[in-house]
């Protein structure tokens, strides 16, 4: 298929040494869903702002529908669509209003801006809320008004950083029913996310992003497939006993075992077989296990596998993908309040 984004070894770099990316590369075939997962300051934002012409790379290309993001910049802002981290809409105005407006910004008439908002009104599910302020609006009512706002124009591609974040499961549920009507309808979106369950669910590729480099990439099915071991978790009583209980069963794992407050968990090739041995092991230890279980790899699974920390672990302190000694480096599309990765609860 034909690619409608194409990041080729892309660098920035920021003041004080700060290394946001540092080659980064992937293709986005049209009519799908990318996802760039990683943790806050794995760089995903980063790209999504160079994509977008927001910021100039200091290395490598990027393509979008075709058009170079840097030598053709404004041909690249008439094909694409952008919901941020942080909603784009004036809460003073009713949600008909913000969507006219921005017709009318993206050089609509105003017949066609009107028609255009009633049009997205109805399909995301926001008729009955058209004349209301956005200050009565819900957060995922925000986030929904927030998409259909960035596709006004009738874009063919769309960037959506983060889109769910600080949204509860209805409301992010309800948004990724969205998200997949657009692609059936053709739309080709890249999907920034630092959750687990987004991308299995919606991505049918992905790139695990971490420090500013792309560490992997595959469907979700071969990202876990790669790990080719199934989980075995043990619930203790305490965080003394799970210390203890990892120790005991370390040499039955297939990598090292991990320890997360009353929990371990371990790599197991033998999977039943390791769980039993799990068991006789912690009976002559004395340890008794509240809960013991096997599971299918997860996403953050295979992060830990290709890392070696849990992806909550792998933010810095110096912004977006930094590393090494830098400051801070402001992120205008950063939302306040992100969430560590996680599934949703």
């Amino acid at each position: 298929m034909t690619s409608a984004i194409e990041a080729e070894g892309l660098v920035k770099r920021f003041k004080g040494g700060v290394v946001a990316l540092d080659g980064v590369s992937f293709a986005v075939e049209q009519g799908s869903v990318f996802g760039l997962l990683g943790p806050n300051g794995a760089g995903k934002t980063t790209v999504v702002r160079i994509l977008t012409t927001v910021l100039a790379a200091d290395g490598g290309r990027a393509r979008v529908l075709g058009y170079d993001v840097a030598r053709q910049p404004e041909m690249v802002r008439g094909l694409f669509g952008l919901a941020g981290q942080n909603a784009a809409v004036d809460e003073n105005l009713t949600g008909r209003e913000n969507l006219q407006m921005i017709g009318r910004l993206s050089h609509l008439s105003r017949a066609a801006a009107r028609a255009r908002a009633a049009e997205l009104l109805e399909e995301f599910g926001l008729l009955d809320a058209a004349e209301r302020s956005l200050k009565t609006y819900s957060g995922g009512m925000r986030r929904r008004l927030d998409v259909a706002a960035a596709l006004v124009a009738r874009a063919s591609v769309l960037f959506l950083d983060e889109p769910t974040t600080g949204l509860d499961p209805q409301s992010r549920a309800e948004l990724w029913s969205v998200i997949e009507r657009l692609v059936e309808g053709g739309t080709t979106v890249l999907l920034t996310t630092q959750y687990l369950e987004e991308a299995d669910r919606l991505a049918s590729r992905l790139a695990v992003v971490d420090r500013g480099r792309v560490i992997s990439q595959g469907t979700p099915a071969e990202l876990k497939a790669a790990l080719g071991r199934t989980v075995l978790e043990i619930e203790l009583p305490d965080s003394a006993a799970a210390e203890l209980a990892a120790r005991a069963v370390a040499p039955l794992s297939a990598g090292a075992p991990g320890v997360y407050g009353s929990s371990v968990e371990l790599p197991a090739e033998g999977g039943p077989r390791t769980a039993m041995e799990a068991l006789r092991v912690l009976d002559r230890e004395g340890i008794e296990p509240v809960r013991l279980s096997l599971r299918e790899p997860s996403l953050d699974d295979v992060f830990l596998a290709l890392t070696g920390h849990r992806a909550e672990q792998g933010a810095t302190s110096t912004g977006e993908g930094a590393r090494g000694r830098g400051p801070s480096v402001p992120d205008a599309a950063a939302g306040a309040g992100a969430a560590r990765w996680a599934s949703p609860s």
